[in-house]
């Protein structure tokens, strides 16, 4: 019995991980049938900034509310603009994507926010290309086999792939077909505008992590600046007051759940998960939801399935875990590099997660001085911080 519970116990990170893939999927859905029912975009991306904020704060009040750093302006500077990347630009830049392509190909796209990263990073400075070495070349080459999938992922369709003998009609008719004539060049776009992004957000919270390492006040703080920002861009785009109406329908259902479970609950389930197991281990997971949403989309969203696509989206999932796998090996290096006794030395180790609709990030120290006791190590261990939207 007890090795029973023990097996059971090894397996909580996947099932919740599992589980935060199942809800980043069903957000997929619920935005295009809410989008599909008429709800405008910008109205369901400010009320779940809206509803994420509600959660974050109280939340980041009670666990931290004795340790929390001192608030700079220059920390809200950065909260601001992280607030833009990676909340309010982000969700409408995506979500305008998935209303004007399908669920399937928006989550496809959502995996090359890695190489998209790396790019910006080599960039600015932050990343170099190390070709001269494995994880280097992994890098680059995940890179470029990531973009080549998106490529065919937007320009080929060949045969279409029919795996269910019945459907279920989630989305009206008239929707359903004005989707095949709609803009399917500016879906695109905003899908990989989206990237970039997420990807700018990525780099500004590095430098915003370190100057503020409490992951559920900057939270609270990104989505508190995302949900103003978002709020007054839909209220300057959507003068028709009926769009802010909230009934007990699928937009209420939707900005709720995306808020407060997607945003909100899922956040603290990648944070143990990480924690327990590190976030590459988290990271495996995220394909898994482009597989999930092509099911779900196939099922239940009229989207149809053509070769093309699968070999397109395979392509990016591999680009993804070429591209991880390069950084974790720079990441071990890094930390197996511990420097002399005879000198105190600091080294930091930077990894990047990326999540559909959320993302996570974490920045550990590593002090090397005398050897640590039980209360140093749980201090070390506080100051992992990871920022999810």
């Amino acid at each position: 019995m007890r090795n029973m519970w023990k097996a059971v116990d090894g397996l909580k990170p996947a099932l919740l991980m599992l589980s935060v893939q199942i809800a980043f999927a069903s957000v997929n859905v619920m935005y295009k049938v809410a989008i599909n029912h008429g709800m405008s975009v910008r109205v369901l991306t400010a009320y779940r900034l809206i509803f994420a904020s509600a959660f974050t704060i109280p939340l980041a009040l009670l666990l931290e509310r004795n340790n929390t750093p001192k608030l700079t302006w220059r920390v809200l500077f950065m909260s601001f603009f992280c607030g833009l990347f990676g909340g309010s630009l982000f969700q409408n830049l995506y979500f305008e994507g998935l209303a004007l392509i399908s669920a399937t190909f928006a989550s496809a796209v959502y995996n090359l926010i890695p190489a998209v990263t790396f790019i910006l990073a080599v960039c600015c400075g932050l990343e170099k290309l190390n070709l001269g070495k494995a994880a280097g070349k992994a890098k680059v080459l995940g890179t470029i086999i990531g973009v080549g999938g998106a490529m065919m992922l937007t320009f080929m369709k060949g045969i279409e792939i029919n795996i269910w003998t019945f459907h279920i009609h989630l989305l009206r008719h008239n929707a359903a077909n004005s989707q095949q004539h709609g803009s399917k060049v500016l879906g695109i776009f905003c899908g990989i505008a989206s990237c970039f992004s997420f990807a700018l957000w990525l780099i500004i919270q590095a430098k915003m992590s370190k100057e503020y390492p409490k992951h559920h006040s900057s939270t609270a703080l990104m989505s508190t600046m995302g949900a103003i920002q978002a709020t007054v861009f839909a209220l300057c785009i959507d003068r028709d007051w009926s769009q802010w109406r909230l009934h007990c329908n699928v937009r209420l259902l939707t900005a709720v759940y995306s808020g407060v479970v997607a945003s909100g609950i899922m956040v603290i389930v990648i944070s143990w998960c990480v924690r327990m197991r590190g976030p590459l281990y988290a990271s495996v997971f995220n394909p898994l939801m482009l597989v999930l949403v092509a099911i779900a989309g196939s099922l239940m969203l009229d989207e149809n399935l053509y070769l093309g696509s699968v070999i397109g989206a395979v392509l990016i999932v591999v680009g993804l875990y070429l591209v991880l796998w390069g950084k974790g090996k720079e990441v071990k290096k890094m930390n197996q590099l511990v420097p002399s006794d005879q000198v105190a030395q600091q080294s930091t180790a930077v990894e990047i997660v990326v999540d559909h609709a959320s993302s996570s990030f974490k920045t550990e120290q590593q002090h090397d001085e005398q050897p640590a006791d039980d209360s140093q190590i749980k201090a070390k261990d506080d100051q992992k911080t990871l920022v999810s939207t």
